[in-house]
């Protein structure tokens, strides 16, 4: 997600809720989705990856399989992922855990005055824990965090997947964000890519997450040449500024069904109760039958091809 600042904002239609929280959580979930949306501001068959960046994720991570991606949409466009099928072959339901790194261009002085734009005990508890994840990150926090970055892209239980390289917006009038030209799209992406590569990240993937999450036709259209498959989210956490850990979990374990994508944030100033709603969220999940997979095992069982 995203640069984590708070700006008014109004509900974005990208952010598919999933099912409607239990009418006695109702209230608490509303508010936290407003809070996240808020924070949101501030922060198909299957077919081989193409394009320069596709091209440095297949390289990096030639010891294991190829990352799959979405044919193209109609007219070409970039193909947006939001969720897996609902029905799936396996006994066991899928969800993917996403964890937004946000950082952008032009908080430098913030993270010099001491503000923290990562969370490594987060990191610790997935391991800890045993969760496969995928890290949608901004080239600015790899390259704040470069130690960090290449530590989470070597560890084979994640993948990193680009969050733009500065976190501006990919539309008009998303949540206050200042907007990149269509013309520099494509290479605000490659900068990520490139910062990933400087790092040292090993397990990276042709995925893009918008900024915000705001996207359109031109975006899609201007991607396209790269090759990425664009990855939203059906499940909002409510863990964007959130001050109580067990509303967090409960927004999630209300919302979560079979191919679920749930996004969250890796960044301890914004999201200080992520790491303490995780604690409860993987075992509740697991309860209820659930296993944990990477996005990109999401996005190969969708299609027959990888």
């Amino acid at each position: 997600m995203n640069v984590l600042t708070r700006t008014p904002t109004a509900q974005r239609p990208s952010a598919a809720p999933g099912r409607r929280p239990r009418a006695r959580r109702a209230t608490a979930a509303r508010a936290l989705s407003a809070l996240t949306l808020t924070a949101l501001a501030a922060c198909g068959t299957v077919s081989e990856p193409s394009g320069s960046g596709a091209q440095s994720a297949r390289a990096t991570a030639s010891a294991s399989p190829r990352p799959a991606t979405l044919a193209p949409g109609p007219a070409g466009l970039t193909p947006v992922f939001k969720n897996a099928p609902r029905t799936p072959a396996s006994a066991a339901p899928a969800v993917a855990l996403t964890f937004d790194a946000d950082m952008t261009a032009d908080q430098g002085p913030r993270a010099a005055s001491g503000e923290r734009f990562d969370h490594p005990a987060l990191v610790s508890t997935l391991r800890r824990l045993k969760v496969p994840a995928t890290f949608f990150m901004t080239g600015r926090w790899a390259e704040e965090y470069p130690a960090q970055a290449k530590d989470i892209g070597r560890d084979p239980l994640f993948e990193v997947a680009n969050h733009s390289y500065s976190h501006y917006a990919f539309t008009e009038r998303c949540y206050g964000l200042p907007t990149v030209p269509a013309s520099r799209m494509r290479a605000d992406v490659e900068r990520a890519f490139a910062a990933f590569r400087k790092a040292g990240v090993e397990h990276q993937v042709p995925y893009f997450r918008f900024p915000g999450g705001c996207y359109d036709k031109r975006a899609l259209r201007a991607l396209a040449p790269g090759g990425v498959t664009a990855v939203q989210w059906d499940v909002v956490s409510g863990d964007a500024f959130a001050t109580d850990a067990d509303a967090v979990a409960r927004q999630v374990l209300d919302e979560v069904r079979p191919g679920s994508v749930v996004v969250m944030h890796c960044t301890r100033s914004a999201a200080p109760t992520t790491e303490r709603a995780l604690r409860k969220i993987v075992p509740k999940l697991r309860e209820r039958g659930f296993r944990f997979v990477r996005v990109s095992e999401q996005i190969r069982a969708a299609g027959t091809r990888g």
